[in-house]
């Protein structure tokens, strides 16, 4: 039985993963860092002051973890004024899936761009609770996030389906408990081990349907 479903929101209801590759390499090459081969796929899931730590420090970013994460927000957050990059279908999916159950949204973006792609498409009634990692612990793919998101709502988290689309994501919220239907982004496939912890992978968000929901439950 599923009492909840928790979706993630980079890459499963908005294609932001891109623009944040695009910005914080930017960025980095802008502040004298150096961007790895394996960079983007180790920032996916971290929270804000991860991430920013790790281009302050790991990269070689000459400015503060504080003023990094200032100033990356402050960007996205001007490319989201201009357009927010929603999933193709994603928003009906979310509306249709809100008729069935309860929802609830963790996510490793800032709270502010959180608000910001809720407002633009339109959906910031269908969360019954939302949550950045800002305001965990930890982030993903600890599954701090997952965990708290879950208890906002009331509900086990062993009885959540849970919508991811990166590595860290479904690690993360495998690890809080949830099922996990695992929407990959075309241009970052999932490692394989966690491919192995969804209980469904998915080619689109479009195919995430009710009975999807349910046979994930029980797989």
């Amino acid at each position: 039985m599923v009492d909840a479903v928790l979706f993630d929101l980079d890459g499963v209801i908005v294609d932001s993963e891109p623009v944040w590759e695009e910005v914080r390499r930017a960025y980095v090459a802008e502040h004298g860092g150096t961007w790895q081969p394996d960079t983007q796929r180790r920032l996916m899931g971290m929270s804000t002051g991860e991430w920013a730590a790790y281009l302050s420090g790991e990269l070689g970013v000459d400015r503060t973890a504080e003023q990094v994460a200032t100033e990356v927000v402050a960007e996205m957050t001007r490319r989201y004024a201009q357009r927010v990059p929603l999933i193709d279908d994603a928003d009906a999916v979310v509306r249709r899936t809100a008729e069935r159950w309860r929802l609830g949204l963790a996510s490793s973006s800032p709270t502010r761009l959180i608000a910001a792609a809720l407002d633009a498409t339109g959906l910031a009634g269908a969360f019954g609770a939302t949550l950045s990692t800002e305001e965990t612990a930890r982030g993903k793919p600890a599954p701090d996030v997952w965990l708290a998101v879950a208890a906002r709502l009331g509900v086990d988290p062993a009885r959540c389906v849970a919508v991811e689309d990166s590595s860290n994501g479904v690690r993360s919220a495998a690890a809080a408990g949830c099922r996990v239907v695992a929407v990959p982004h075309g241009s970052y496939p999932l490692d394989p081990d966690a491919e192995k912890l969804a209980a469904v992978v998915l080619p689109s968000i479009d195919a995430l349907t009710p009975d999807v929901v349910e046979r994930a439950a029980c797989t």
